[in-house]
């Protein structure tokens, strides 16, 4: 690959990283703006992370989960919108919508799968060095397949919309791993488990323990919850760092995504009537592997914790990747790891509700121009992304990257109400009170339209449940 002093920066590819739903749609957009895109993804094809959740249905409606430049790039080739108001599950959205987008002429002939980014730097110049940093281009250092030759590619700039679903936060206390996690990992299930499909043997009949309290957690609680209604002798153990479950009831019947709501009725319903016993102040230290079972041991709210499990559903939440992005200036907000005029808006110890304001490319912006975190990655260690936040990010960056200040800082979203929006929740946290729900930090760049409360777009499996991008956390 040339140097950037044989070739012009703004001559060059913007990179995104990731072929997920904001990835393909941040694609979409630079190519509606008259911008050269280069799709890079890890996996086999698009939507990799999302076909491992693919049992589960979403509890948002493809109305929300469809870009506007993705579907302007699809239906010339005779592909039809789904019905606005279905649920899709998380196959139908590789399958319905992801895997045409990038089928496409303008998306194939760009994408780039089966390699892995491993570094992003400024061409010939570490963090350190000033000294016209911003004339020199962006070097992406990926791996083609599984290696170990690497290959480096010159961009203008890059939209990191790589998630972080393949990060998951450990099961220990303090952020650490507990003592002997490492070897646990057989029992381990991920956050997601096919509960009731392909790994139906792996629950029937035996003991999980479920550690989280987002949308996967939920899920994962539900399924095992009607497996027990069929399976004798199948018993669910829920274990929750903080002192109430009551934010993940939710808002009930005043959550406008109808599944959501739903999912969070049937959660409280099913450990109010006894069906799976709830742990809370839960501290996970130690785990001891022996033979067909694992041993949990730490305290929890009340006494010690000293219980012995088949399988761990480690519901826990995410954490981006940053150690590929050491060498680029990042202006990352020290708690939730999401860049520092967004962290406000999203972090957990102020809200309970997932409110987010529309915000694009001045609120994502970086030190290093042309350097954005887009989509999941966005918010760091916070939970509640929505597909149709992340949408709107790609095009306010695409219309920056064109020049377009205007279209970049005008910002249009409607969002649905969760139904909950206070962090004064009895019992919930020994954290803040109040409403989160109030005004956002005075952005008068920035036009909102229709603005609600925006949370987690979620899951369901054969009972409303829900998933789309949150990131599971207790």
């Amino acid at each position: 690959m040339s140097s950037t002093a044989d070739v012009r920066r703004d001559e060059l590819p913007i990179v995104v990283i990731g072929a997920g739903p904001v990835g393909l749609a941040a694609a979409a957009h630079l190519l509606e703006r008259g911008l050269e895109p280069l799709i890079i993804e890890s996996g086999d094809g698009p939507g990799s992370a999302i076909a491992s959740w693919g049992h589960v249905r979403l509890f948002s409606p493809w109305r929300y989960d469809v870009d506007g430049a993705a579907r302007r790039l699809l239906e010339p080739t005779g592909w039809l919108m789904p019905d606005a108001e279905a649920l899709p599950t998380g196959a139908d959205l590789v399958t319905r919508y992801l895997t045409p987008l990038a089928q496409t002429d303008a998306i194939a002939s760009r994408l780039r799968t089966r390699t892995r980014v491993v570094g992003v730097s400024r061409d010939g110049a570490d963090k350190t060095q000033s000294l016209g940093r911003d004339r020199r281009a962006y070097l992406v250092r990926a791996v083609v397949g599984e290696g170990p030759d690497s290959v480096d590619i010159l961009a203008r700039a890059v939209i990191d919309a790589s998630g972080t679903y393949g990060r998951p936060n450990p099961l220990g206390r303090g952020g650490l791993p507990a003592v002997g996690e490492d070897r646990a990992g057989e029992y381990m299930t991920g956050p997601l488990p096919d509960v009731l499909g392909a790994q139906r043997h792996r629950f029937a009949g035996r003991h999980t323990l479920v550690v989280g309290m987002g949308h996967s957690a939920a899920n994962s609680l539900l399924s095992l919850v009607e497996l027990a209604e069929s399976e004798p002798g199948t018993t669910i153990t829920w274990a929750i760092r903080g002192g109430s479950a009551r934010r993940l009831f939710g808002g009930g019947a005043d959550d406008e995504l109808p599944a959501r709501g739903l999912l969070g009725t049937k959660l409280r319903d099913a450990v109010d009537a006894g069906r799976l016993q709830l742990l809370t102040r839960v501290r996970i230290e130690e785990l001891r592997p022996s033979g067909d079972t694992v041993k949990v041991l730490g305290h929890t709210k009340d006494d010690r914790l000293d219980l012995d499990t088949h399988a761990i559903v480690n519901a826990t939440g995410f954490r981006p990747d940053l150690d590929m992005l050491r060498e680029v200036r990042l202006d990352l907000d020290p708690v939730v790891e999401a860049p520092t005029a967004l962290a406000p808006l999203i972090d957990p110890n102020q809200h309970s509700c997932g409110t987010v304001p529309p915000h694009g490319e001045r609120v994502l912006a970086h030190p290093d121009d042309g350097f954005y975190l887009a989509g999941m990655k966005s918010y760091g260690r916070a939970p509640t992304f929505l597909l149709a936040t992340g949408y709107e990010q790609v095009r306010s960056i695409a219309a920056a990257l064109s020049g377009d200040r205007v279209d970049a800082d005008t910002l249009q979203l409607s969002l649905p109400a969760t139904g909950v929006c206070s962090t004064d929740l009895p019992g919930d946290s020994d954290g803040g009170s109040g409403s989160c729900c109030g005004a956002s930090p005075d952005e008068p760049q920035l036009v909102t339209l229709g603005v609600g409360a925006a949370a987690g777009v979620g899951f369901a499996t054969g009972v409303v449940h829900g998933r789309s991008g949150d990131t599971p956390r207790d």
